[in-house]
């Protein structure tokens, strides 16, 4: 049984449990599932503590990564380009559509009460903005320690930004170990994430048992109501990808659909964008995709591009925003954007849940958004994640559909001007 089924079962058992102690049992077993909550917090506080470090090295070895890809050639470089032409457009999408939809379908106060109740949380206020100027001095860290200490998201993440592209201009031999020990860190990091993950259903479980204990079941109601709106931004995302390959890759929507499909079913049965690459590889093929372009492509998309993970991020912040109460200006979600566009790109490759908690939290802590919902919603993150994955591998056909095209118009353009020159 995989690690999300069992978090999954986790989190039904507790809730299931919480309405029961609540319904039937008494005040001894009332105090001893109260206390039980401890366990809930020792988890949260055992996965609070990977997320910067993580992040950090994460970021790092993505940046410089992917400085090195594009500046191996031409074709990669326009390639991720259009990367991140897709994952500002989706990041800005959901800035957008998120308070759309909670604005149509609100979560009632009802099921936001007994949720908020059952984590001990409450409706919270942001500070007032300090001034412009104050902010933009405070971008910058003077000391990167200080800001990793004080859980200053948005100057770590700028120092960060700037360490990995500095240390993609250090010579190879200099770059090479400081890298590996970004990379062996992030993969301490995950070794601990694993085992954090692996006692998931206990911590899930405490959680969910003080959930369904002071929430009932119109907790699990908004929980139902996370995922519909969540699944439901996945599905928009990846249908968007359609007329995008059908506008500027040349596509026909019935060809690239036919094409797409069987990557698709892979994704949506492994949840893994790598083990769907030789269907993508076989549908670009049927798109009469240029094999090189493919080649290249298809596998550096698979490495550092996830097109939903921006818009899904940014909505389970705001999501968490709406049922905490938190108001959200324009500037703050603006922030939210750009801190969603920049870690998509150094967390491409690691498992599902892992990604889930080292994109939320930064966002969330930049935003001023409460976390501890965040922690609860991991325990559901297999079921987007799904639709998460198909969004992905659709749009990395779309990507590769572009790029062909482009590349066969500058090929096209190149052999005219030899022919003018011959000409001449």
């Amino acid at each position: 049984m995989s690690a999300s089924v069992r978090i999954v079962l986790g989190l039904l058992a507790g809730l299931v449990c919480g309405i029961a102690v609540a319904a039937f049992g008494g005040a001894r077993l009332t105090a001893v599932a109260d206390a039980f909550g401890l366990v809930g917090e020792l988890w949260l506080n055992a996965l609070r503590m990977t997320v910067l470090p993580l992040l950090v090295a994460l970021l790092v070895t993505g940046i410089a990564s992917t400085r090195e890809t594009a500046a191996s050639g031409r074709l990669a470089g326009r390639a991720l380009s259009l990367f991140a032409i897709f994952v500002a457009g989706s990041a800005i999408f959901a800035a957008f559509a998120m308070p759309a939809m909670l604005a149509l379908w609100p979560v009632d106060p009802g099921p936001r009460a007994a949720l908020l109740a059952g984590l001990g949380a409450g409706s919270q206020a942001l500070p007032p903005h300090p001034p412009l100027r104050e902010w933009f001095g405070g971008v910058v860290p003077t000391n990167p320690f200080r800001a990793a200490a004080d859980g200053a998201i948005l100057p770590l993440v700028v120092f960060t930004l700037l360490f990995g592209l500095a240390a993609s201009r250090l010579s190879a031999a200099a770059r090479a170990p400081l890298l590996g020990f970004f990379q062996a860190v992030a993969d301490a990091m995950l070794i601990v994430v694993r085992w954090v993950l692996w006692v998931g259903p206990l911590g899930v479980f405490a959680l969910a048992l003080g959930v369904g204990m002071h929430g009932g079941v119109a907790a699990a109601g908004a929980l139902t109501q996370y995922l519909v709106m969540m699944c439901a931004l996945a599905i928009v995302v990846t249908l968007a990808m359609y007329p995008l390959a059908r506008a500027f890759g040349g596509v026909p929507t019935r060809r690239f659909a036919a094409a797409a499909a069987p990557a698709q079913a892979v994704a949506f049965s492994t949840q893994s964008s790598l083990a769907s690459l030789p269907a993508m590889l076989t549908g670009a093929e049927r798109l009469g995709t240029s094999p090189r372009v493919a080649g290249v492509v298809l596998p550096l998309a698979v490495s550092v591009f996830k097109a939903t993970s921006p818009a899904l991020n940014l909505a389970v912040v705001l999501f968490v925003a709406h049922v905490t109460g938190v108001e959200l200006d324009p500037w703050r979600i603006a922030l939210g954007v750009g801190v969603a566009f920049l870690t998509s790109f150094g967390v491409a490759g690691i498992p599902g849940q892992a990604s889930f908690l080292t994109t939320t939290v930064p966002i969330s802590a930049v935003m001023g958004v409460p976390m501890e919902l965040l922690m609860l919603l991991i325990a559901i993150e297999v079921i987007p994640d799904i639709f998460r994955t198909v969004g992905n591998v659709t749009a990395d056909l779309a990507v590769t559909a572009i790029v062909d095209r482009r590349e066969a118009r500058a090929q096209g353009n190149a052999v005219g001007e030899m022919v003018d020159e011959q000409a001449a």
